[in-house]
């Protein structure tokens, strides 16, 4: 049955959440791009999640694309992510080295910081706390 579920030999309606309904209610993610120093910054805000995550890929898609491949992204303004948004970061960062390029993340939220750690990626990338050690590493 669609829309219903069993339960103990009753059906019931089953909670539901359209595609639309959830486009409805997302947050938005929002980017910023400006270059400093020879790296690319994106600023991101919101949450990083399967419907947002393809945007912020697009986005580092296009700057790889366009030559740019030292990215610093500042998730300061991040509220969530998800393993979605883990694997665009991901995808971007092999982007880069593809062409011995480097991605350095700003992340000083602790609830973030621990989902880098608990999936071993806090070894992977080069997480810094500002802006301003992420442009100061070599």
């Amino acid at each position: 049955m669609i829309g219903h579920q069993h339960v103990r030999g009753a059906v019931v309606a089953a909670p539901s959440c359209s595609l639309q309904r959830c486009e409805e209610t997302q947050v938005d993610l929002s980017l910023e791009t400006r270059h400093e120093g020879g790296h690319t910054i994106i600023e991101v805000g919101g949450e990083i999640d399967v419907y947002t995550a393809p945007k912020l890929r697009d986005k580092i898609t296009e700057l790889v694309g366009n030559g740019n491949y030292n990215l610093v992204i500042d998730m300061e303004k991040v509220d969530f992510l998800d393993s979605t948004g883990l694997g665009v970061l991901v995808g971007g960062l092999k982007k880069v080295r593809a062409h011995d390029g480097s991605m350095r993340l700003i992340c000083n939220q602790e609830r973030l910081l621990k989902i880098f750690r608990i999936t071993g990626l806090a070894k992977v990338f080069a997480i810094h706390g500002s802006q301003a050690d992420a442009l100061a590493e070599r």
